[in-house]
């Protein structure tokens, strides 16, 4: 058998010598320093096979360690492995890392034949006047410290790729070539993140929602814009009449107010001011005039909108809270290298939701928030979650209301509080109007998704000259609650997928059955069946074609059909369909009313079934 050029030396394998030569050090610390020790020992390695190449940076990384390079050529699939291989055997050298200061000239003297590097001390010099670098073997790097004591004590990794990378971040700057590596403490660890990384591929969404003909995109049409078939809007459908169930039992009404909207009002609300990065560039009807308050934008979001619509009439007290709903497609200038399939998407579609309050209600209205939250994500089959409170931080665009700002973030926390909700703080994440909840799901794989959103404003109903007339005849300004729970429908859309790799529950499926006659003689009763469950509000179709039993089955079960019906002589005598679920388990025969229960008590419940 072929050797495996990824395959792991033995001696590499099971990273005890490391845990052994660790003492104080914890265990997260120790590891850290295994993937940043592995780091320079990929430059090493790479300036050893390109001396002419140049070196940026290696940090590690939350799986392991990168490095960018700037080589004479593209790193080919040989190219890494043998990186790797001369990797393994550096290591097996045990060479000591030595880390040490020098003065700044020492400095750049040292790295003289490097760009990147003395771009780096300039950087560095400017808070000090001595600076850090680790040399093992013959290598030495600018670093801050924290590696093991040798290479020897670098645990198991493999390297996975090699992507594009700006040097700093800058678009006008070189592109880089960027290693990456996996490395963890034991083989078995490193051998579950590549088993997470396969299943992964296996759920990624952008390959099944071709494969099951979901969506597409269309470079006729543009990037980042979603294009749902059939049966991916059949998803969509479904997805938005469960958040109007919940909503309109919960008090929300629906408005409309289209795509456009006029400059002055972005103005007004702050966004030209602090979120014009994102928004579609002006549309005029005046080719000579730049002001953009006569100019026509795409809308980015609906809160301006939703205020002027509540400005419409002189609203009581009594009349709130005031719930408006709507499910308009906006539009996000995202940068082209930020689009990914639907997770990351330019024209989006928001459970979008502004809800009009008095100060006294805010904590019952989060909680009844909340409380949506909660049975929206169970309902999906994703009951794990947690909250951020995201908070103003230095550097943000954030519109200068210091008093509205404390009075804001005093009352999501304390509502939140009140509902006795966990959450961390996070400084510098807020929305430039407030301070917002952020709510992270996670799916059947365990990873994260940010998803809804509360947030808190008092300052562009302020702006917008909303007010509500209070309980002793005042006029005074509404706290606005703004709150998304899907986030958007297409980047749900796409973590769906991928949390039931397609497999949808039956309320979301599709097609929820399929009858599949094994001959010509069984049809009639086949599309009888179908004709009949289709009364019943479930959708159904008819594998007529030439192919055997099996094979349309095998079909079913790629197509992630929850159920087939496998119609013969004795199911046309019996009035009956022998049952089988997608997952391969025979249900055995049912009658046509046994059939349509089951199936209509699971759409109707929204319950899951065997996968």
């Amino acid at each position: 058998m072929a050797e495996d050029p990824f395959d792991l030396e033995p001696e590499l394998q099971a990273g005890a010598p490391a845990v052994a030569a660790q003492g104080e050090v914890d265990e997260a610390d120790w590891l850290q320093r295994m993937r940043h020790s592995a780091a320079h020992v990929l430059a090493q390695v790479v300036l050893e096979m390109f001396p002419e190449g140049k070196i940026a940076i290696g940090p590690p990384i939350d799986t392991g360690f990168y490095y960018d390079f700037d080589l004479p050529r593209p790193l080919t699939p040989e190219d890494l492995s043998q990186i790797q291989k001369r990797m393994r055997k550096e290591m097996g050298r045990n060479h000591r890392f030595a880390w040490e200061e020098i003065s700044v000239d020492d400095a750049r003297e040292r790295f003289a034949d490097q760009p990147l590097k003395q771009e780096l001390i300039d950087q560095f010099s400017l808070e000090s006047d001595r600076l850090g670098i680790c040399t093992h073997a013959e290598f030495t790097d600018l670093c801050q410290g924290g590696h093991v004591e040798s290479t020897r004590q670098i645990g198991p990794f493999r390297l996975t790729s090699v992507a594009g990378a700006y040097w700093r971040g800058d678009e006008q700057r070189p592109q880089l070539q960027r290693v990456y590596g996996a490395l963890f403490a034991t083989r078995e660890e490193l051998d579950a993140h590549f088993a997470r990384i396969e299943e992964a591929q296996r759920r990624d969404h952008r390959r099944l929602g071709r494969d099951l003909d979901l969506f597409a995109f269309d470079e006729l049409v543009g990037a980042g814009v979603p294009l749902l078939l059939p049966d991916g809007a059949v998803v969509r459908q479904e997805m938005e009449r469960l958040i109007r169930e919940l909503q309109d039992a919960r008090g929300y009404r629906e408005v409309w107010t289209g795509h456009l909207a006029r400059g002055e009002l972005f103005r007004r609300s702050g966004h030209l001011e602090n979120y014009s990065d994102v928004m579609y560039p002006a549309m005029r009807e005046h080719e000579e005039t730049d002001d953009d308050a006569d100019a026509y934008y795409l809308k980015p979001m609906n809160c301006p909108v939703h205020m002027t619509l509540y400005n419409h009439s002189l609203h009581s007290y009594r009349e709130l809270p005031l719930r408006y709903a709507e499910y308009t497609t906006l539009y996000r200038y995202e940068k082209s290298g930020q689009l990914s399939g639907l997770t990351r998407v330019r024209s989006l579609t928001q459970d979008d939701c502004h809800i009009f309050i008095t100060p006294e209600q805010i904590s019952d209205e989060v909680a009844r928030v909340l409380e949506l939250v909660q049975t929206l994500f169970t309902t999906y089959g994703m009951p794990n979650f947690r909250y951020e409170l995201s908070l103003p931080g230095e550097g943000g665009k954030y519109v200068d209301d210091p008093q509205a700002w404390s009075t804001a973030v005093t009352a999501l926390r304390g509502a939140l509080d009140q509902a006795g909700v966990d959450y961390v703080e996070q400084e510098g994440e807020a929305a430039f109007y407030g301070p917002k909840a952020d709510l992270f799901v996670s799916d059947a794989m365990g990873r994260e998704w940010q998803l809804s959103t509360i947030q808190l404003d008092l300052i562009q109903p302020a702006r917008l000259g909303c007010v509500y007339v209070a309980d002793d005849g005042e006029r005074r300004t509404p706290v606005v609650i703004h709150r998304a729970i899907h986030g958007s429908f297409e980047r749900f859309m796409g973590i769906l997928i991928e949390h039931y790799a397609g497999a949808f529950p039956l309320w979301l499926a599709p097609t929820q059955a399929r009858c599949i006659p094994i001959a010509d003689r069984h049809q009639d009763w086949a599309h009888e069946v179908a004709t009949d469950l289709r009364a019943a509000g479930l959708r159904v179709d008819v594998d007529d074609g030439n192919e055997r039993m099996q094979a349309k089955i095998r079909n079913g079960q790629r197509r992630k059909i929850p159920y087939m019906l496998v119609i013969g002589d004795r199911e046309v005598e019996g009035g009956s369909a022998a049952v089988r679920v997608r997952n391969g388990e025979d249900l055995g025969e049912m009658t046509l009313d046994q059939i349509r229960a089951m199936l209509s008590d699971l759409k109707q419940s929204r319950a899951a079934e065997p996968k």
